[in-house]
């Protein structure tokens, strides 16, 4: 289908396309877009066509639904508003770089991928392989569901957010978590030089095989968190529900409360308020950390 294009003028004498009130279904729609606004566009149709806004450069996209695949790859210098990415998009945006998205709602399988500096806000996330080996991924206001999250990503923001799933952040590298509730399994495996603050994080096995750990304020529940991990370090937490704890780890830490055991750790030193026990057998390393209950 073949639209009708308004042309304006701004104040620096660059001229935008207006795409507006229109609908398309073809093989690659509007590609190499440039300099453009698109706004109130139904992507979806029988032709069933795929990479509408491939390739594309400088251009705004507002109330817009997206039900066709692969829609915004290997675009750059974008911004998506208060639109909708459906099920059908599958791989929504993959290889592009410098966007914006904020008030919209991405639910393909696919939704993230080999982005660069991409910025996700208030927007809802519904997507089983989100945000994979991206750099510069922000999300801010958010709230997420997947199952394989943020694999293999490195300079990645999660801020006052919520996250839903399993195996989160496992292989991420130079991460900050800040005021957000994670609730899944598996997280931060073999994860590198991350920081988490006044979250939440609930779920088995949190941190196995991590570098560089950092949990400040933070309170933890589940079973046998932050074993085999390296430079691990917990400032002010809580561990809820916490048993076999540490084991093998190089930790240093300073836990408010209870613990309900602590297991060989390896190195280092945990201060607690109080420990249900702590386990020194069974072990195939070291387990030379120290265990200090405060008086």
């Amino acid at each position: 289908m073949s639209c009708t294009c308004a042309i304006e003028t701004t104040t620096n004498a660059r001229e935008h396309i207006t795409i507006s009130g229109q609908t398309f279904d073809e093989e690659r729609a509007l590609y190499g877009l440039h300099d453009a606004w698109v706004e109130d566009v139904i992507f979806a149709g029988p032709a069933d066509g795929e990479s509408a806004l491939k390739e594309c450069r400088n251009i705004d996209v507002e109330r817009c639904q997206f039900d066709l695949r692969y829609p915004l790859w290997h675009t750059e210098g974008f911004s998506v508003s208060a639109s909708s990415l459906s099920e059908a998009c599958r791989a929504a945006l993959w290889y592009a770089r410098d966007g914006r998205i904020d008030h919209t709602s991405l639910h393909g399988i696919k939704a993230v991928r080999e982005c660069d500096n991409i910025t996700l806000e208030n927007c809802d996330v519904q997507s089983t392989e989100f945000g994979w080996k991206c750099r510069g991924l922000r999300i801010l206001g958010s709230r997420l569901q997947g199952e394989y999250p943020f694999l293999d990503s490195r300079d990645v923001e999660l801020r006052n957010s919520k996250l839903t799933g399993k195996y989160s952040f496992q292989y991420v590298e130079n991460l900050i978590i800040e005021n957000s509730v994670l609730d899944t399994k598996d997280t931060f495996w073999h994860a590198r030089n991350v920081v988490v603050r006044d979250s939440v994080i609930r779920g088995e096995y949190l941190g196995w095989y991590s570098e560089g750990l950092t949990l400040e304020r933070c309170r933890i529940e589940g079973t046998q968190p932050l074993c085999y991990a390296k430079n691990l370090t917990l400032i002010d937490c809580e561990m809820v529900g916490c048993d076999l704890a540490f084991e093998n780890s190089e930790v240093e830490a300073s836990i408010r409360g209870h613990v309900d055991s602590i297991k060989n750790p390896r190195s280092g030193r945990i201060v607690v308020d109080s420990v249900g026990e702590v386990i020194r057998e069974d072990a195939a390393h070291a387990n030379n950390g120290e265990v200090l209950v405060r008086r």
